[in-house]
């Protein structure tokens, strides 16, 4: 799948380079402002084939993608996301901690957990410490200026109209993934809750962490909820913590994603915003 911009040159380099054999053109999609063409393309090992692709489109500012099975975006389906740097421009933790005065000290540790070098619960429970005694006057000042990612109201009303459900699934707080669920009319939300008492955080997170697993464990309960088919399933995110969630759902997209997580997607955007998927649908 390429866009209609590509240069010629250049997908004659991208299917040398990553060994694709084209047979014919499948489709033209006509979305958001935008046209793709979808070819069938032979190739030998899929993995490299992916590998060498996301490689390819990093090194030359393009999007493509090699895709199989993808969901129908003109069927429902369910779309789960990760929040921070995903869904928003930010890491809410490191925000919070710029606040309270202890935002390098935050900020080494997100980065860690999100390359997959330090367990995230792990990582969870060290970075809120360190927010003990924050007034909790720091999470609305947060809230009220929070980016929302590039493209990400158009692809929420694009899988509306199809009857898709979108819900997100975080490693951080509910005090912001209940702020985007109402301002986004989102159909759920799962993410740690701060501990509160006498208006400060306590540097405590309350209940079980909601990791990987947690995660993954929300995509299953939702397209249960909901029944939505398996092969109508899609999960992106942007860090480590999101892998076993991506794995569960049948279309797994890393979005301006770690290296670890560029290397287990079935696709990735790299470049576009987070609209850049109701192309990758089918």
């Amino acid at each position: 799948m390429v866009f209609g911009d590509i240069a010629l040159n250049t997908l004659v380099t991208l299917l040398s380079e990553c060994q694709l054999t084209l047979s014919d053109l499948h489709k033209i999609n006509h979305r958001n402002n935008a046209t793709s063409y979808r070819f069938s393309v032979q190739v030998s090992d899929i993995k490299q084939a992916r590998d060498r692709l996301s490689a390819f489109n990093i090194a030359n500012k393009i999007e493509s993608a090699l895709l199989t099975n993808a969901p129908l975006l003109s069927q429902p389906g369910l779309l789960v996301m990760d929040m921070d740097s995903t869904t928003i421009e930010i890491e809410c933790i490191d925000e919070i901690a710029k606040l309270a005065g202890v935002g390098e000290q935050v900020a080494a540790v997100t980065e860690l957990a999100m390359q997959g070098e330090l367990d995230f619960a792990q990582s969870l429970h060290q970075r809120v410490a360190t927010l003990a005694n924050s007034p909790e006057s720091i999470l609305a000042d947060v809230a009220k200026n929070i980016p929302l990612m590039a493209g990400l109201e158009t692809l929420i009303s694009e899988l509306k109209k199809h009857h898709w459900r979108i819900a997100v699934a975080s490693g951080g707080f509910t005090y912001f993934a209940d702020h985007l669920k109402e301002l986004l009319a989102l159909d759920a939300t799962f993410a740690n809750v701060l501990e509160i008492v006498d208006g400060k955080l306590t540097g405590k997170v309350l209940g079980g962490v909601v990791d990987a697993q947690v995660k993954a464990d929300s995509l299953q309960l939702l397209g249960d909820k909901y029944d939505i088919p398996a092969a109508q399933t899609v999960a992106m995110g942007d860090g480590a913590n999101d892998l076993v969630m991506m794995a569960a759902a049948n279309f797994g997209v890393a979005f301006h994603a770690k290296p670890i997580v560029l290397a287990q997607a079935d696709s990735s955007i790299n470049q576009q915003g987070l609209d850049c998927l109701l192309h990758w649908l089918a």
